[in-house]
């Protein structure tokens, strides 16, 4: 159960970082126009614009799409990775409630399991573990 609490933390913690960085990469992308992406390329007919299609081979990679590109990529990434925070955190708080140390429960999961196998038990007529 620690494994579980401590990897869905760490877990969290990084998913919520890279969602994070990726979404101020977004942002400084959409600021400057997408200049930042073919900021590589050494060439005085750079566009103001990055979605303008650039006319000379200065570039080591095609810059006619790679802004639109870039942000569709950056936006699926963003929504995966912070839907993946977010299970984490999930994970970590189920992982918390089975170690009996949620703050909001006034007992733990385990006990309450325990109770309701001692009540299933008497129901079927089997008899109880402490016996």
């Amino acid at each position: 159960h620690w494994a579980l609490l401590s990897m869905s933390l760490l877990n969290s913690l990084l998913s919520t970082a890279c969602s994070v960085g990726l979404a101020l990469a977004i942002a400084l992308t959409v600021h400057s126009r997408g200049m930042r992406l073919v900021m590589g390329c050494n060439s005085a007919a750079l566009p103001a614009d990055a979605r303008a299609a650039i006319a000379t081979n200065d570039c080591p990679f095609n810059t006619t799409r790679i802004y639109d590109t870039a942000l569709a990529l950056w936006f699926l990434s963003l929504v995966l990775s912070a839907t993946e925070a977010v299970l984490s955190g999930r994970c970590s708080w189920v992982a918390l409630t089975v170690q009996g140390i949620r703050p909001c429960t006034r007992t733990s999961l385990s006990k309450q399991v325990g109770q309701l196998q001692c009540l299933l038990r008497s129901q079927l007529g089997f008899p109880s573990a402490a016996a």
